[in-house]
C-alpha cells in the first residue's frame, strides 16, 4: 500500500522541482496544494486521508484539535527544526512523530536589508514609476551611513544584519532580555536599555523568536519613543509587534515607515490597513524563501520521509 502525502503550502510550485524524489517515489501517492488551506475546518476536510504531511514551517497550523481530527496521521514533517504552529504534544500523545530538516544560508537577512533599502532608497517605487513610464526621479532618499541601526534580538539573523549595516557604515545598538554587554560586543554592537534601543534607532530591526514573552513585545510605548525620522522593520513574526498600535502610529505619521514581511494572519487579508498605507513597504512573508534554502529543505524532507518508511525516523524534534 502506498502512503498518501500531502505537501502544503508549496506557493511556487517548487517542492517537486527542487529535490530528487525518485528514493520515495514509488511508496508515495503525492498531492501538491499549492494555495492556503484556509480555517481549521478547511484543513481538517482537506487533509482527511493522508498518512504523511509535509509542512512549510508555520503557514498551516496544526492545533490539538487539528491533530486529533486526522485518524490516518503517521508523520508530520516541516522544514525547519522548529514549527510554533505544530502542538507537539498532541503528535506525541497520538504517536506522530515530527521531523524537520536543516538549511541554507540567512536568507531572511536579505529581505531584512532589502526592506531597509527600499524604505530609505525607494528603489521598487522608482523602478514601478519609469515602467509606467513616468519622465525621471521624484524621491529624495536618506543615506544609511552614520545612521543607527538598531537590532532587537542580536541572535544570528540579527547579528548578520548588523555586519551588514556595518559595512554600509551605521552605528549598532542592540538589545534584548537576555543580551549582555559582553556578548553585543562580541558582535560589534553596543548593549542599551530597551526604551535607548527604540529612542536611538534611525531604523529598528526585530529579530525575536516569536513566544509569550515576546508577544506583544513592540506596543504603542515602543512606538512612541521612536523619532518621526524612524523605520520599522519586522521580518520575525507580526505577533510581537502590537499590530493595531503600529496601524495608528503609521497613520499618523509618527514614524517615517514600517517593512513588513510578516503579520498577525497570512495571508495578510486583500483588504488589511497594511496595503492602503504609503509609508509601509510589504513582502508576503519570504523571509526564507530562497531557491537554495528549499533546496536543502525539500531533500533533507525526501531524506525523512525515506528514514520513516524504514521505520527509522532521523530529526525527530522533541515534544518539549
Amino acid at each position: 500500500m502506498k502512503h498518501r502525502l500531502a505537501i502544503l503550502d508549496d506557493y511556487q510550485n517548487v517542492a517537486l522541482k527542487l529535490a530528487d524524489w525518485s528514493a520515495v517515489k514509488g511508496d508515495l501517492d503525492i498531492t501538491v496544494f499549492d494555495q492556503p488551506l484556509g480555517d481549521e475546518a478547511a484543513v481538517i476536510k482537506a487533509l482527511q486521508g493522508f498518512h504523511i504531511i509535509s509542512a512549510m514551517r508555520e503557514r498551516t497550523r496544526f492545533p490539538r484539535k487539528v491533530i486529533e481530527s486526522l485518524p490516518d496521521l503517521k508523520l508530520l514533517l516541516t522544514t525547519g527544526m522548529r514549527n510554533a504552529a505544530i502542538d507537539m504534544k498532541a503528535c506525541a500523545e497520538r504517536g506522530i512523530p515530527v521531523c524537520g530538516t536543516g538549511g541554507f544560508g540567512n536568507a531572511t537577512a536579505g529581505i531584512a536589508v532589502g526592506l531597509m533599502l527600499e524604505l530609505t532608497r525607494r528603489i521598487g517605487f522608482e523602478n514601478a514609476r519609469m515602467k509606467a513610464g513616468e519622465p525621471w526621479q521624484v524621491t529624495l532618499g536618506h543615506d544609511l551611513e552614520g545612521k543607527t541601526l538598531g537590532v532587537l534580538g542580536l541572535g544570528k539573523l540579527g547579528s548578520r544584519v548588523g555586519k551588514v549595516a556595518q559595512a554600509l557604515g551605521m552605528k549598532v545598538i542592540a538589545w534584548s532580555q537576555n543580551l549582555t554587554a559582553e556578548a553585543a560586543e562580541k558582535r560589534d554592537a553596543r548593549l542599551v536599555t530597551k526604551d535607548e534601543l527604540f529612542r536611538q534607532a534611525d531604523v529598528l530591526t526585530i529579530h525575536l523568536v516569536l513566544s509569550d514573552r515576546s508577544r506583544g513585545l513592540v506596543g504603542e510605548h515602543e512606538l512612541g519613543l521612536m523619532k518621526p525620522t524612524a523605520y520599522l522593520i519586522n521580518t520575525a513574526r507580526g505577533p510581537i509587534v502590537d499590530e493595531q498600535a503600529l496601524i495608528a502610529t503609521l497613520t499618523a505619521r509618527k514614524i517615517a515607515g514600517a517593512g513588513l514581511d510578516v503579520f498577525d494572519v497570512e495571508p495578510l487579508p486583500r483588504d488589511h490597513a497594511f496595503r492602503k498605507l504609503d509609508n509601509v513597504v510589504l513582502t508576503p512573508h519570504l523571509g526564507y524563501v530562497s531557491a537554495e534554502n528549499y533546496t536543502v529543505q525539500f531533500r533533507e524532507i525526501v531524506e525523512d520521509i525515506r528514514a520513516f518508511i524504514d521505520g527509522k525516523p532521523i530529526r525527530v524534534i522533541p515534544d518539549a
